[in-house]
């Protein structure tokens, strides 16, 4: 799976809520992407992650 332009190792069954806990990621202050589709954040407990998905996942500034 790549996440961020990085490939890194995933296990089977892997959801975004799975993925973003282990990469130390908040969820209220992030959007998901998988191949190009924006994953809605009521979906990331039962969206399933596959070993060849592309991911983005880009993080909220504040600011002005």
């Amino acid at each position: 799976m790549k996440v961020n332009g990085e490939i890194i190792p995933v296990s089977d069954g892997l959801t975004v809520s799975s993925l973003l806990e282990q990469q130390g990621y908040q969820v209220s202050r992030i959007a998901v992407e998988v191949n190009r589709e924006i994953i809605p954040k009521a979906q990331y407990d039962t969206h399933i992650l596959h070993e060849d998905d592309v991911i983005e996942i880009v993080c909220f500034m504040g600011g002005g």
